[in-house]
């Protein structure tokens, strides 16, 4: 049973949380911000991560096997461990709780947390820096675009999108250890 300090806690962080949903998908009233934060998002459902890969194989050949297959892996452990936690979380996204959350991007799924795209974004940030470090300068800020999308588009609380973060860089970082 959580005490009464605790609850009151986590629910001023919950109406933080919340409240910074709400400015932040205030943004997305702008054309120019809607239409680039949907762009980087869909980008970030997959497409710019296999696009990655497939510029990895092509420039490194034989080389970049084995960074393309550990993405790959990394990648496919971060799929299983965030649709088990949202199966059993079962956050609503914030859209579906309060009606000041402008929605102008489209769910792949109906939970919010964690972010899946931002688990992704930052494990395959992870591992492909791990191998091609002068890739940053590219991955870091696309990754972090990313992020800010999910909360941009009314998907994601920033809470689901740091617990992606959080997410992701533990799994890419396990990832470089083992291998």
């Amino acid at each position: 049973m959580l005490s009464y300090k605790m609850r009151l806690y986590l629910h001023r962080m919950h109406q933080l949380d919340s409240n910074v949903c709400v400015a932040v998908s205030h943004t997305s009233q702008y054309r120019l911000i809607r239409d680039s934060f949907r762009l980087v998002s869909r980008l970030g459902d997959g497409v710019f991560w296999y696009g990655l890969m497939i510029g990895i194989l092509v420039t490194q050949g034989a080389d970049g096997v084995v960074p393309v297959l550990h993405m790959g892996i990394a990648g496919l452990i971060g799929t299983l461990l965030y649709k088990w936690l949202k199966g059993k979380t079962l956050r609503p996204r914030p859209y579906e709780v309060r009606q000041d959350i402008r929605l102008t991007g489209t769910p792949l799924d109906k939970f919010s947390f964690p972010s899946g795209h931002t688990l992704h974004a930052v494990l395959f940030s992870v591992v492909a820096l791990s191998y091609y470090p002068q890739l940053s300068f590219v991955l870091v800020p696309f990754a972090s675009m990313v992020a800010l999308s999910r909360v941009v588009l009314g998907l994601h609380y920033p809470s689901d999108v740091l617990a992606g973060a959080l997410i992701g860089s533990l799994i890419g970082g396990l990832s470089i250890l083992l291998v």
